[in-house]
């Protein structure tokens, strides 16, 4: 297994990043049980943006407990490199990020980006590992990477 530096590594999350566009996003539900949805991903380098519905079970989750758990790789149109995702979550009708992660894919659920149930759920990575299918692999530590900033 080959790894890769930090400025690699992350380059290469973020085109994986480009290349999946659902993942599985996996929460914690009251009584502390997992619950996992596939999700539709957007980012803007290694911020990750998912949209939903305020009234959505998860946005109530997250707000109970923050931890969440993002898998891409294996959906359908997916490159077949793996990111497992570890992650905090904040739930945020921020304008900007509302009309930046607008498509019209999102139509099918919300009247457009003002819809008052639209909102993104914000993740900040903590762990990303990255598993290539040429058995590439690496992690990236988000402490790591926001020193360096």
């Amino acid at each position: 297994m080959s790894s890769m530096d930090n400025r690699e590594l992350e380059q290469t999350i973020i085109k994986t990043l480009d290349d999946n566009k659902f993942g599985s996003f996996g929460t914690i539900e009251a009584g502390n049980k997992p619950k996992v949805r596939y999700m539709a991903v957007f980012h803007d380098g290694l911020q990750i943006y998912l949209a939903t519905n305020r009234k959505t079970h998860k946005v109530e989750e997250l707000r109970n407990n923050p931890n969440a758990f993002l898998l891409l790789g294996y959906e359908q149109g997916g490159g077949k490199d793996v990111l497992e995702i570890e992650a905090t979550v904040a739930v945020t009708k921020n304008e900007g990020l509302r009309s930046q992660v607008w498509n019209t894919e999102l139509e099918k659920w919300f009247k457009g980006p003002d819809d008052p149930d639209y909102v993104i759920l914000e993740l900040q990575p903590t762990r990303i590992e990255y598993m290539g299918k040429d058995q590439q692999h690496g992690v990236w530590e988000g402490s790591a990477a926001v020193s360096g900033k």
